[in-house]
């Protein structure tokens, strides 16, 4: 295996938050990757913004803009491929990856999950209502996991998890702000796992 810098790719719908701070992690420890894309369906997503303030392309494709699905495969495998991306990191990204693209890369494609794995993943399972179906499921504890993407929402093999105690008086934007701590940590922390394993 060539010891240059390993590329990868995040991909973001938001505001990019675990982007940034992966960004931040990678230049303070001095990881043996840098970014060299954001690909996100958001147009006008903070994270989109964020690349072109650091000097990373910003790539917007969406089923709006390439709605025939293959072709919108086709698309995302010829952005990566022009960049020679190692590693596809999912950062909040609100759309399923597609298939050829997941057969592509396999275990080089990263999520992160804001609940501990395997339970409250799957579609419809992002954002506040997963920490609202924490809540409601009476939980002790929750988390975030960093996981292998596969073919099935949020079921590739879990890299990392960190967690967090649910206090009594717990809302679901109290754990939500707990949950993206663990997740700004554990990121990176799931990231440098992997790039052992490929060096």
């Amino acid at each position: 295996m060539s010891s240059r810098k390993k590329n990868l790719a995040v991909f973001c719908s938001g505001g990019g938050s675990n982007f940034k701070a992966l960004h931040q992690h990678i230049q303070e420890r001095n990881l043996p990757c840098q970014i060299v894309m954001c690909l996100s369906n958001n147009s006008q997503s903070g994270a989109m913004q964020f690349a072109r303030e650091n000097g990373i392309d910003a790539v917007h494709l969406s089923s709006k803009v390439v709605p025939e699905e293959a072709a919108f495969a086709q698309a995302m495998l010829s952005e990566l491929e022009k960049r020679q991306v190692d590693l596809i990191l999912l950062a909040g990204y609100m759309k399923r990856v597609p298939k050829a693209v997941v057969e592509r890369y396999p275990k080089r494609i990263l999520n992160i999950h804001p609940a501990l794995l395997p339970k409250f993943g799957g579609e419809g399972m992002y954002g506040i209502n997963v920490h609202r179906a924490v809540l409601e499921a009476k939980e002790k504890e929750s988390g975030a996991t960093v996981h292998f993407v596969d073919e099935h929402y949020d079921e590739g093999e879990i890299i990392i998890q960190g967690k967090v105690s649910i206090a009594p008086d717990e809302t679901p934007e109290s754990l939500a702000s707990k949950v993206l701590e663990v997740e700004h940590r554990i990121y990176t922390e799931a990231l440098v796992k992997v790039l052992e394993k490929m060096n």
